[in-house]
């Protein structure tokens, strides 16, 4: 594994697939990070996402691995889950901290039941470990853009899902300028992931998972409000040393606003 303190962006190629991936910092542990679904590949960014994660750059080695390429149409949050792990395994990750946001979270959950091995710790940001009727409502909002081939539409409407108003309202300019770069690809590859997302239930599985797990929601999350986090805590084996912390007034995306998060987070893999 090659060690490096400027992002990088590698491919990891198995026989069945290729993953683009993100590599930064310069610590000796090492740390995953499973992004959310997202209108464009969060890899299009990646000098901003070694920022906003600088804390832990010094303890730890990231890596922030994107979906596979080529998805197919039935993807699914378990194949997710398993293809990032092979993807671990491939590029010579024997075991890590994973944090996952949203259907990250999601993916991170199925791989910590499916290869404890590989999970040290788990860091679980604005999921749930079931989508109900609800969140499929708010998903089948995002996929009709989509489907349209309205980027714009799509960007505003998924946009203020995650975002609380105030911080919407200052992004409105910039959604307007990335919903121009937007491809037919990046829509289709947007369609699928939120399919998977509709049919995710790991409930059955939640006890399966025994490492130490921070679960992570905010009281004003339009998409996985705070109870879908206490119902993760819930559901973990008692072997699992969880803890619950639930902000408020920073929507879904807290992992991104909350100002102390990342030292909550931080503070939690070190412990």
């Amino acid at each position: 594994m090659s060690r490096s303190k400027g992002p990088q962006i590698g491919t990891v190629k198995t026989a069945d697939f290729e993953m683009d991936y993100l590599t930064f910092g310069h610590g000796s542990r090492i740390l995953v990070i499973l992004p959310g679904i997202s209108v464009q590949s969060v890899l299009g960014t990646p000098h901003a996402i070694a920022r906003a994660y600088r804390l832990l750059a010094d303890d730890f080695m990231i890596y922030l691995f994107d979906r596979r390429k080529d998805m197919p149409q039935d993807y699914s949050i378990s194949s997710m889950a398993s293809d990032t792990a092979a993807a671990m395994q491939e590029i010579g990750i024997g075991s890590a901290s994973i944090f996952g946001v949203s259907q990250g979270g999601m993916i991170a959950m199925q791989i910590a039941a499916d290869h404890p091995e590989l999970v040290t710790k788990l860091v679980l940001g604005s999921t749930s470990a079931y989508v109900g009727e609800e969140q499929c409502t708010i998903i089948d909002g995002w996929i009709a853009p989509a489907k349209e081939g309205d980027a714009a539409a799509l960007y505003l409407a998924f946009c203020r899902a995650i975002y609380p108003e105030n911080i919407f309202e200052g992004y409105r300019r910039i959604l307007a300028a990335a919903s121009a770069a937007v491809t037919a690809e990046d829509l289709e590859r947007f369609i699928i992931a939120c399919r998977a997302a509709k049919s995710f239930d790991i409930r059955s599985r939640l006890s399966a998972i025994a490492c130490p797990v921070l679960v992570t929601g905010d009281t004003d999350d339009r998409i996985f409000g705070a109870e879908e986090a206490h119902a993760i805590i819930d559901g973990l084996s008692p072997l699992a040393e969880s803890s619950l912390y639930i902000s408020e007034g920073y929507g879904h995306a807290a992992y991104d606003t909350a100002p102390d998060y990342k030292e909550r987070m931080l503070g939690f893999l070190l412990r």
